[in-house]
């Protein structure tokens, strides 16, 4: 249900941006969301090491207390608060109720991740888990393929609203599916503590609640700088001088903490692990960018509906699912007997060659030629060029994106696998964060000074206050060409931005390890 919720969304946010005059609000659709998701991933990572995941109807047949109840749904839980923050965004009347909104669906998103990722873990010895992982990564991908064309379906015909409606039913399933399965839990589980003594002594409340005031305040100084405040005012200086003290607070609380930290240093300095992470952290980020301003783009300055975009961004997504599919077959021809047909792969090529690093040095290198060739559309791009530098573009991530994943897994003791999906998780949906509003200061910032060239002072202003969908309304004939110029400059700046991630993702890469992991838990 998470997968495809940047492609399905992203379809919505020119329309959005027209309805609320909303323009500068563009970034904070999606970093609120991953602002809550990635404070809480930490601490989810330490609820499912230390809560059940789901063992409700055992506690009925049990007779056990009722407080028991309460966190032996975690799982279930936080799948609630996801669908109490979708049905919120589908009724938010205003862009500030939408924002808060998708802060409240992204409280619920922590839980779903790490307890998605952590089932797996759990389940399955880590040879085994590259398979599954890629399996699950296919039908991701086929999420993806499919969330562009009902998010544009869905706006072009009924509503923007529904792209956020029709998490209810999906959810309503998913939950009473989990009433009838069995889900294994973690040998930290059987402890004899209460919840409220789990709560005081195992999760870390102290160091989430100075986590989280860091990355709001590292965030609202980004957003705010360039565009409501001046970088050199008093606000954005503030609020990073406050971001950096939280964060020093928070290392040295910490170091404090020890194994019970959220980010146990020990942890945190292994090598592969911070290299995983951080190639997580890039990856997301220039996802995110692309999912956002591709969308701006076909339908901004070419000029297609959000039906269409969808469907223009499927070379994208598309090879993204190929490479994910093929590499399990591919691995079985490559490492074994040339007379194995396809039929007879069953097994994913990191399991087959055993070794993940070459797949995220590759997913580095080939997703910064993707963005840097990405950065290069303009309103004259033509077809063949747009669907072939997405291809590549998609062929980047699709190659080693359960690499991090696995690099963990075989790096850490197996009662930490549920903090190392947290600390990825986190990761992840942090860069997701971070880089959309870097994105954002930007796209605006750029769109600014290329208006200042391509049009008048008056429309630029009103090109800004309309909104993405309404761009073509509010600009005459003669001066369009200009408007749509400045336009696809402003978004060519943030793949320009996307480029260096990617180069950041390819650097960090070479440090996630040389490791055999065919030889452990097979």
């Amino acid at each position: 249900m998470r997968a495809p919720k940047l492609t399905t969304r992203s379809q919505a946010i020119p329309p959005i941006t027209s309805q609320f005059h909303s323009l500068s609000d563009v970034a904070w659709y999606g970093s609120a969301y991953q602002l809550t998701s990635s404070s809480l991933q930490p601490l989810t990572g330490r609820i499912y090491t230390h809560f059940s995941l789901k063992v409700f109807r055992y506690s009925l047949l049990q007779a056990k207390p009722m407080w028991t109840y309460i966190y032996q749904w975690t799982y279930i839980v936080f799948l609630i608060i996801f669908e109490i923050g979708s049905l919120l965004c589908a009724t938010a009347s205003t862009s500030k109720m939408l924002i808060i909104a998708r802060a409240v669906a992204g409280i619920g998103a922590a839980g779903i991740q790490n307890g998605s990722l952590t089932i797996i873990a759990r389940s399955l010895p880590l040879k085994k888990q590259a398979a599954t992982l890629g399996t699950v990564m296919a039908v991701s991908q086929l999420g993806l393929v499919l969330g562009p064309l009902v998010g544009g379906a869905l706006t072009d015909y009924v509503s923007w609203r529904w792209c956020f409606y029709i998490n209810l039913p999906i959810g309503g399933l998913i939950n009473l599916a989990m009433f009838f399965v069995t889900l294994p839990n973690s040998s930290s589980n059987t402890t004899t503590l209460s919840p409220l003594q789990i709560i005081r002594q195992k999760l870390d409340l102290v160091g989430f609640f100075i986590l989280a005031p860091a990355l709001i305040q590292l965030l609202l100084a980004l957003n705010y700088g360039g565009n409501e405040f001046a970088w050199d005012s008093s606000t954005v200086i503030g609020l990073f001088c406050g971001s950096a003290a939280m964060f020093a607070v928070f290392l040295a609380w910490e170091h404090r903490t020890g194994e019970k930290a959220l980010f146990p240093l020990h942890m945190v300095c292994q090598r592969n692990v911070a290299c995983s992470c951080l190639f997580l952290f890039f990856l997301g980020g220039m996802t995110a960018c692309a999912s956002y301003y591709l969308p701006l783009y076909f339908q901004v300055v070419k000029g297609v509906s959000p039906m269409m975009s969808g469907v223009y961004l499927l070379p994208n997504a598309i090879s993204q699912l190929i490479l994910v599919i093929s590499i399990g077959p591919l691995g079985m021809i490559l490492t074994c007997s040339p007379s194995l047909t396809l039929s007879h792969a069953d097994e994913t090529l990191v399991a087959k060659v055993g070794y993940y690093l070459p797949f995220s040095i590759a997913t580095g290198a080939v997703s910064s030629i993707g963005n840097g060739l990405t950065s290069l559309f303009s309103p004259s791009t033509s077809t063949a060029t747009w669907i072939g530098y997405q291809i590549i573009l998609g062929m980047g991530r699709g190659i080693g994106i359960q690499s991090p994943m696995i690099a963990v897994q075989s790096s850490v003791r197996p009662e930490q696998i549920s903090i190392g999906v947290s600390m990825l998780s986190f990761s992840q949906s942090m860069g997701q964060a971070l880089f959309l509003t870097l994105g954002q200061v930007t796209f605006i910032n750029s769109l600014k000074a290329a208006l200042s060239l391509h049009a008048s002072s008056g429309n630029s202003a009103a090109v800004i206050a309309a909104g993405a969908g309404d761009v073509r309304a509010v600009v005459s004939k003669d001066e369009l060409p200009g408007v749509l110029v400045a336009y696809s400059q402003g978004i060519d700046h943030v793949f320009y931005l996307a480029t260096g991630i990617a180069l950041g993702c390819f650097c960090v890469a070479w440090g996630m390890g040389w490791k055999d992991i065919r030889k452990r838990h097979t």
